[in-house]
């Protein structure tokens, strides 16, 4: 239900510092490098956000201020030490993913309903539905007045990389079609909706950090299956975690009836006539009212206790690996195997 706008929410404070590093590094010099340009961004991204209207400022700074794994931004810096990790275009490269990303997580939680984000509540419970679309439109505005900055190629791979944003979530929210394979769909959901913006993190990181031509198109084609596996692991996080690694309510997908593999994977059991009577009754659970904390607790159990879980394990450890596998034409050294033990860390992280 929208609210009111609401002004008398806290204000927040200056950006925090920067959470553990999200991409594991055991190169302590190349750590170093990354948390001190990690820190300039985060000064960035904190002016990027200010405003001089008190309620688009407060409203603006609400999931910045909350924190998050800055997992996209990393993810630029990194890809550009292929190349000159010092120059400053990586930094507003780095601050353009981040506000697009986050600018998307207002809508999103708008259209999902979803009470917390980053451990916070969601903007939308704090100001309203309205407002917080209007803030994710601003924070776009302002990626867009950033990349401006940063030339042509950049703009419009910014804007082809939004335009796959907004068919991710179209498609998803309008569902497949009825000669669409379910499965398939939603793969194609989470290439477009999840995994283009950390193609372009990539992509962003290796173009200004001056990289040749196919360093550029490998780690691009990473961020792509990489960002496909990030997804597919959140999604057994939805279920068999305890909201402390995704910041959200665990189930909160299954509340919404928000399309995940788990549950499309027993749907299709039960479409082929391959489930049992237990995983029918499952799913017409799935498709009741699950505004009850004890109606939803007992699918998240059943769910986790069902091997549709440990199949989409499996299946985001396939795009994990194949991620890696478009590693090949990279220089090996210290950045390399921290793109490799990344993909192997999402993969882990399901566990």
């Amino acid at each position: 239900m929208t609210r009111a706008p609401s002004t008398s929410a806290p204000r927040p404070g200056p950006t925090p510092p920067p959470a553990p590093p999200a991409i594991p590094l055991s190169d302590p010099a190349l750590a170093d490098r990354l948390a001190e340009r990690m820190t300039r961004v985060d000064a960035a991204l904190d002016d990027a956000v200010a405003s001089a209207d008190a309620l688009a400022d407060d409203a603006s700074r609400h999931l910045v201020a909350a924190g998050g794994k800055r997992f996209r931004p990393l993810l630029t810096l990194l890809a550009g030490e292929l190349g000159d990790g010092s120059r400053p275009e990586l930094v507003d490269a780095a601050v353009v993913v981040e506000l697009t990303q986050v600018a998307s997580l207002y809508h999103d939680d708008v259209m999902d309903s979803a009470p917390l984000r980053r451990g916070a509540p969601a903007a939308h419970t704090v100001w309203g539905n309205s407002v917080a679309i209007l803030v994710g439109d601003l924070l776009f505005a302002r990626a867009s007045a950033l990349v401006a900055g940063l030339g042509p190629e950049a703009v419009v791979l910014q804007s082809r990389t939004f335009e796959r944003m907004c068919l991710g979530q179209l498609h998803e929210t309008m569902g497949p079609g009825a000669d669409d394979d379910p499965v398939e769909h939603y793969l194609q959901v989470l290439s477009d909706k999840t995994a283009s913006l950390l193609a372009t993190s990539a992509r962003l990181g290796a173009m200004f950090g001056g990289c040749e031509p196919a360093v550029v198109e490998a780690v691009a084609a990473y961020g792509e299956k990489v960002g496909v596996a990030f997804q597919l692991a959140d999604d057994v996080l939805d279920i068999a975690s305890s909201g402390d690694e995704s910041g959200k309510t665990p189930g909160t997908d299954l509340r919404e009836h928000v399309p995940t593999m788990p549950v499309l994977l027993l749907r299709q059991r039960v479409a082929r006539g391959e489930g049992s009577a237990a995983d029918a009754a499952l799913v017409a659970r799935l498709d009741g009212d699950l505004d009850g904390d004890d109606a939803l607790a007992a699918v998240v159990a059943e769910l986790r206790a069902h091997d549709v879980l440990a199949e989409t394990r499996s299946l985001a450890g396939r795009w994990a690996r194949e991620a890696a596998a478009e590693l090949a034409p990279l220089p090996d050294g210290s950045v390399k195997e921290a793109l490799a033990d990344l993909a192997q860390a999402l993969a882990d992280r399901t566990a």
